[in-house]
């Protein structure tokens, strides 16, 4: 089976790129193959419709809190909430954001799914710091747009299927909190290489193995970015990887999704 991992961003440009690990799948072994780089929105809508079958794992939230959207009064379903946000345009979707926040109590400005809750994530609503409310404005739509089937979401094109990643989550397991990331270059650390090699180490690790099912074939250049895009990428492979064995079991999620909000892909998290 072929396994994208995408690790996403909001504004793509050449030196913050979506990148993309394309990775084949047999017999419990993940082979991480070539990293592509797209600077482009269009690079990425090209891949998502790419001949299958594949299943690939994205990084960035594919819905919003159940109290969020019925608390603003958007549409009562996952597509068309989507297709509403995205005809406010960057700037609408901001404002509406801002204009919800605004008046709020404190605690109760943006809220979380119940996948956040259990990943430890943070409000898809956040447009500041890591803006992962502008990924879902800029990500979701594209979703719909291609007719991917996305578990529990979207009901699409069987040989295109797209979960939802969050490296972290995997990422907690082998390093705990270290930081093994950073985008600025004069803040990037001889630690976080240190961090990012026992990460890509500790994936051979029994209780990794037997976790996600499965045993990881990676080059130790992956921990050559210091960005760790490339890392989280194969992060997001591995899970979606989890997933594609787990479809006969809602791809690994529990009972409780809510078809507004969507599920994190992780073994843990279920």
């Amino acid at each position: 089976m072929k396994i994208l991992g995408i690790d996403f961003t909001s504004s793509p440009k050449r030196r913050k790129p979506i990148t993309c690990l394309n990775c084949t799948f047999s017999d419990s072994v993940l082979y991480a193959g070539n990293l592509e780089e797209w600077t482009s929105f269009s690079e990425f809508e090209e891949a998502l419709i790419r001949s299958g079958p594949w299943i690939a794992g994205i990084d960035f939230p594919f819905g919003q809190s159940r109290k969020f959207i019925e608390n603003i009064g958007w549409p009562g379903n996952w597509r068309d909430y989507v297709m509403y946000a995205q005809a406010l345009g960057r700037d609408g979707f901001r404002d509406a954001l801002d204009a919800y926040r605004h008046p709020r109590e404190i605690g109760d400005k943006e809220h979380k799914r119940k996948t956040d809750v259990a990943a430890g994530s943070i409000s898809p609503q956040k447009l500041y710091g890591v803006p992962v409310g502008l990924m879902f404005f800029e990500g979701a739509p594209r979703l719909v747009e291609a007719g991917v089937t996305i578990p529990h979401l979207q009901h699409g094109d069987p040989e295109h299927i797209v979960v939802e990643a969050y490296p972290v989550v995997l990422a907690r397991q082998l390093i705990k909190r270290r930081s093994y990331k950073q985008d600025q270059r004069n803040k990037q650390t001889v630690k976080q290489r240190k961090a990012r090699l026992d990460l890509l180490a500790g994936l051979s690790s029994g209780d990794i193995r037997a976790r996600y099912g499965i045993k990881v074939n990676a080059p130790v250049s992956l921990c050559d970015d210091p960005t760790g895009d490339h890392l989280d990428a194969l992060l997001c492979a591995i899970q979606a990887a989890w997933a594609w064995q787990k479809r006969a079991s809602r791809y690994g999620a529990p009972l409780s999704v809510d078809s507004l909000e969507g599920w994190i892909a992780d073994p843990t998290l279920s």
